[in-house]
């Protein structure tokens, strides 16, 4: 396991903009507050989404689109450098109008309401390529 201790520079509480794209909005925030690294969780509803899952196998995302508003009931995610540019990896529980749960990275989404947490770290977080898995992990 690898670790290190991070040091919290600010807790931020945000409203996504309806319209506006999930991860973008996230993305933004760090940028605002100039963080490199942060940790989030989100609430809220999504117009439609493209949500990816990792096949370990193939080691690549296969994509999956919802054009269909769908309730983000859960969002966890956290904030780093990737290729020298800010991003959010963003994990999400969706639910259908029915109940049913969909789950996965979001790609895409666009806002229909969003409420975030975001704590951001003094270090900056870049993510780098594991050979091992063939993804790029913090650390």
């Amino acid at each position: 396991m690898n670790y290190r201790e991070v040091t919290v520079t600010g807790e931020y509480v945000a409203r996504l903009d309806t319209g506006a794209d999930w991860r973008a909005e996230i993305e933004s925030l760090a940028a605002d507050v100039d963080a490199e690294a942060g940790w989030f969780t989100a609430i809220g509803s999504v117009e439609d989404a493209e949500v990816w899952f990792y096949d370990q196998d193939a080691g690549e995302y296969q994509s999956v689109e919802f054009d269909e508003p769908l309730e983000v009931a859960a969002c966890v995610g956290n904030v780093g450098l990737l290729d020298g540019e800010l991003f959010a990896h963003t994990h999400a529980v969706l639910s259908r109008d029915s109940g049913q749960a969909l789950a996965g990275h979001i790609n895409t989404a666009t806002v229909f309401a969003g409420e975030l947490y975001f704590r951001a770290f003094e270090e900056p977080l870049t993510r780098e390529y594991d050979e091992t898995i063939a993804l790029d992990l913090w650390l």
